[in-house]
């Protein structure tokens, strides 16, 4: 979906690509119109586009399915997920007609987690192993990355902007600056449905062991220090500046 005016070069030279530009150009759009405007500058095989099928995450597929249907959702199991969740999964991906590609840790990987219970005094590796190794194959090839997370969720993702850099391609958060009260009136207008367990107090749902009852993201990692589990932070190394420093 190349315009007249843009060029392969101009499209696909990453080099040149400006953060604070294209930041810029999808500022004043709302999330569909962002969304959108995203296809007109990549294809939809140059987009990993990623969902954990979590309390919030009903409002961008439903997004989805009216841009682009075709987008394949990769969606982590990492073994460790509630029941509801898959169930939820199995829902929204029959309501919306979108086709979810189920991507796994390594088995014998995920099994050490399971044995030594890493969750408990390894929750990071837990986290590196069972959601973010799953995750670094499925990156190859791809250019932006789509992403649900919403700025009013922790500290950390309201410094994220639109576009941000995140190893070797750029995070694209088309809802990060949606207010909390204008993400639920639009979750109840269009009656989206909700996560099974979000009626009885959960906020947030990640693993079965790092998941408790609690508002907003209060639940994930309570009692510890933890608050990401790696896939929204800078936890991916940019490949070509590692090579270029040896």
């Amino acid at each position: 979906m190349i315009s007249s005016k843009e060029t392969k070069e101009e499209r696909f030279d990453f080099e040149r690509f400006s953060i604070g530009k294209y930041n810029g150009i999808f500022e004043n759009l709302n999330p569909e119109e962002r969304l959108r405007k995203l296809y007109q500058y990549f294809d939809e095989d140059e987009i990993l586009f990623t969902s954990s099928f979590g309390t919030n995450s009903s409002y961008l597929l439903f997004l989805l399915s009216k841009v682009n249907p075709k987008q394949k959702v990769h969606f982590i199991n990492t073994g460790y997920l509630f029941e509801e969740t898959i169930i939820y999964k199995n829902q929204l991906s029959e309501r919306f007609g979108l086709e979810i590609v189920e991507i796994q840790p390594l088995q014998q990987e995920h099994a050490l987690t399971f044995e030594e219970e890493w969750w408990n005094d390894h929750p990071k590796m837990c986290c590196a192993i069972n959601k973010i190794a799953p995750l670094d194959k499925v990156k190859k090839g791809k250019k932006i990355w789509v992403s649900g997370v919403l700025g009013f969720q922790t500290d950390f993702r309201s410094d994220l902007g639109i576009f941000a850099p995140h190893g070797d391609l750029y995070k694209f958060h088309p809802m990060i600056d949606m207010e909390e009260g204008q993400f639920l009136y639009e979750m109840n207008y269009f009656g989206l449905p909700k996560h099974p367990l979000a009626e009885f107090g959960y906020g947030s749902v990640g693993c079965t062991h790092c998941t408790v009852k609690g508002k907003g993201r209060n639940g994930r990692w309570a009692d510890s220090e933890k608050t990401e589990c790696g896939l929204h932070t800078h936890y991916f190394t940019n490949k070509k500046e590692l090579n270029e420093s040896k």
